[in-house]
């Protein structure tokens, strides 16, 4: 039933699609292509930025809709830029305002560049091809704080869960948000998910959620796993995820090629 109803294919990036390098493997890519032979409508949903993800899902070598910033970017198999919204200038403002460990590093993402108040080599890691571009900037010295998302890290995640609570101690109802990973914590507009961005993505297309299977691994995801006719958990997903969407199958991880064994073996194999 499943496979006679899965239209539209949908996968996270990191901790999904990607593997441990941070790179779409050969067979995943041989597994995706013959997806696109076979039809398949796919759509690629990350937090990264559209500059950082476009470089890597160009390894599939497929037309795809790539949604970018958890939501705040949609762009065509064309790279159309479809959709966009930011998070205004005073109210990113009034984050950077508050009292934020200094430990914990800061990231506005902006169109071209992404500014930070902190070196951290982790974090550039995960970029082996340096599109999207880094600068250090004092943010009590900025003057433009309009950014499509506000990125929090910081390897204790105890501190990130208490300026969530601080920020939405200030500002309850003014913007989503989400961790795309135990140590990342991520705050957009409040009309941002992934899920949304998807819906559009579908109705242009006269599809809907019950011919989608989604992939994914973080809260970032959840929105988009539960609204899919069939969401998928990797394994390498945080424990607490898993908890919360006990009613979901869990697969392999991404370092075994889990999204394309999955889809190989349910829609591939005869």
């Amino acid at each position: 039933m499943i496979k006679a109803n899965t239209k539209v294919i949908i996968s996270d990036l990191d901790g999904t699609l990607l593997n441990q390098h941070h790179v779409i493997s050969d067979y995943t890519k041989s597994v995706f292509q013959e997806l696109h032979q076979q039809k398949y409508l796919i759509v690629v949903a990350t937090g990264r930025h559209h500059l950082d993800a476009m470089p890597l899902v160009e390894k599939l070598e497929v037309p795809l809709y790539l949604v970018t910033s958890n939501g705040a970017r949609i762009h065509s198999p064309e790279k159309e830029l479809l959709f966009s919204v930011n998070m205004e200038s005073e109210l990113v403002k009034s984050i950077l305002a508050l009292d934020i460990d200094p430990d914990i590093t800061t990231v506005l993402f902006k169109e071209e560049v992404w500014q930070t108040n902190i070196h951290n080599e982790k974090l550039n890691s995960f970029s082996k091809e340096v599109t999207y571009h880094r600068e250090l900037v004092n943010f009590e010295e900025l003057e433009d704080f309009e950014a499509i998302k506000i990125f929090f890290t910081h390897e204790n995640q105890e501190k990130l869960m208490a300026l969530r609570d601080l920020i939405l101690e200030h500002h309850p109802e003014t913007f989503n948000h989400a961790f795309s990973l135990p140590i990342c914590l991520e705050f957009m507009d409040k009309n941002v998910d992934k899920s949304h961005a998807i819906a559009k993505i579908l109705e242009k297309e006269n599809l809907d959620f019950s011919h989608a299977i989604s992939f994914g691994d973080g809260f970032n995801d959840e929105m988009m796993l539960v609204t899919s006719g069939k969401g998928l958990i990797m394994g390498n997903a945080p424990d607490t995820l898993k908890n919360k969407l006990s009613h979901m199958e869990v697969i392999a991880t991404n370092h075994e090629d889990g999204v394309a064994n999955y889809l190989s073996d349910l829609l591939l194999k005869n």
